[in-house]
């Protein structure tokens, strides 16, 4: 076999296409990734690992004034600095070159695309492969709004790479990214204004989750404006809205969601069809004849965890495993604070559901004075007598909600689940409540 020539090419080093690395790295497969970019991708120093840490930071000195005894504080923004550079390794990707040697895979820097079945170009250079897994992720989307290209606006990339605490912040977007930033920068001095076309934050959440957010950024002092858009956008900056309104700020953060990594990759010619959402794949996220899309990029969950998960179900199948997807436990954090968590389905008018109040539970009472509005609400099928969801906010809700997801994926019964001792003084506690209300109504 030649240096050229690849059992399997994985375009993109993300987390999809790592783990597709570690699973096959063993075998005696011979493997290279293509990247363009950083190896370990969006999660690794744009997204999830900077925005926790800053996140992190930015909660532990606003719990502070729930903690009677304690002195309040701001946070300094040159230790917050340092803790999320630290956490990037200062965007160096050497760690993870590292640890791709280790799993006998070979990187090869540039874009890659699909030069003709069986090769794939990587500038200018030509690579052979039987098997192709396509893990290119997705990148930040950019409305066309009127002015905006004049604007210097930030995207996620900027922001959680910023060393810059701009005195005002205007926020396109009221989802999970838009969010998470939001409430960040207004803790750390920021005057934030969130701008969501939608009727209210969180469009894709349960609405009960969405108005205890809303409701908090509002007590913080964050402008919260929903139900508008921005219509015009002018350096300054300055922004038109629907209403006729105006915002103008220092700096504009554009979180309008994400577009995937899917064209201009030549794949049409192997048979893979691209439709709004990306890469269209089957339930073994085969792509076409010995093509695989797992990750961001097939646009089925935008969720590094989901990414990884699909990774695992693709490598198993290309090595001849007998495997499929199953999306019906789709557990998701929003790290704000405090945390919105979710899994499974959380609407329809099949299913019946009980609500608990965290300030009902004793743990709150324990952890924070005064204390916020949260809660844990389940969602069952009544026929079946077994959860098919649930949502939660509270402090670390998206930790002790994880119970639920093993319990929506094993179809274990409520009344097993009832049985289920959990440990005091825990927020875990409030699932039992729930789950003692929710038989009522089964």
């Amino acid at each position: 076999m030649s240096q050229r020539e690849f059992d399997v090419i994985v375009i993109g080093a993300g987390p999809a296409g790592e783990v597709i690395a570690g699973r096959l790295g063993a075998s005696g497969l011979k493997i290279a990734l293509v990247e363009g970019n950083l190896v370990g991708g969006e999660c690794s120093y744009f997204a999830c690992m900077p925005t926790k840490t800053m996140l992190r930071a930015a909660e532990l000195s606003s719990s502070l004034e729930r903690a009677p005894g304690l002195e309040t504080e701001k946070p300094n923004p040159d230790g917050v600095w340092s803790w999320r550079d630290w956490v990037t390794s200062d965007w160096d990707d050497a760690g993870q070159v590292a640890w791709l040697e280790e799993q006998r895979s070979a990187l090869v820097r540039g874009r890659g695309r699909v030069a003709r079945a069986g090769v794939v170009e990587v500038d200018g250079q030509e690579l052979e492969y039987d098997r192709l897994v396509v893990a290119t992720g997705t990148s930040p989307a950019v409305p066309p709004v009127a002015g905006l290209d004049e604007v210097d606006y930030w995207t996620n990339q900027d922001a959680t790479r910023t060393h810059e605490v701009p005195q005002s912040l205007a926020v396109m977007g009221g989802g999970p990214v838009g969010a998470e930033l939001a409430q960040f920068f207004a803790r750390m001095g920021s005057k934030v204004t969130v701008i969501e076309r939608g009727p209210r934050l969180l469009g894709r959440v349960h609405p009960d989750a969405a108005e205890i957010l809303e409701a908090v950024f509002r007590q913080e002092g964050i402008d919260v404006r929903t139900g508008v858009g921005v219509e015009k956008a002018e350096p300054g900056v300055r922004l038109t809205l629907s209403d006729g309104s105006t915002v103008e700020a220092a700096r504009l953060l554009v979180a309008t969601g994400r577009r995937p990594n899917a064209e201009d990759l030549g794949l049409e010619q192997l048979g893979c069809k691209i439709g709004p959402r990306g890469i269209e794949v089957d339930e073994r996220l085969r792509a076409a004849e010995n093509v695989w899309a797992p990750g961001d990029v097939n646009g089925v969950a935008l969720f590094t965890h989901v990414g990884k998960y699909q990774a695992r179900v693709a490598a198993a199948d290309m090595m001849g495993r007998t495997t499929k997807a199953d999306y019906r436990a789709i557990p998701a954090g929003i790290f704000t604070d405090p945390e919105v968590a979710t899994v499974g389905r959380t609407e329809g008018d099949d299913l019946v559901s009980a609500r608990w109040e965290l300030t009902q539970t004793p743990r709150l009472g324990t952890y924070e004075r005064p204390k916020r509005d949260g809660f844990v609400r389940l969602f069952a099928d009544p026929e079946r007598r077994v959860l098919v969801g649930a949502v939660a906010v509270g402090p670390q809700a998206a930790e002790w909600l994880g119970q639920l997801t093993l319990a929506v994926r094993s179809e274990t019964p409520v009344d097993v689940l009832l049985d289920t001792i959990q440990p005091y003084p825990t927020f875990s506690e409030a699932i039992f409540f729930a789950l003692r209300d929710l038989v009522d109504v089964l």
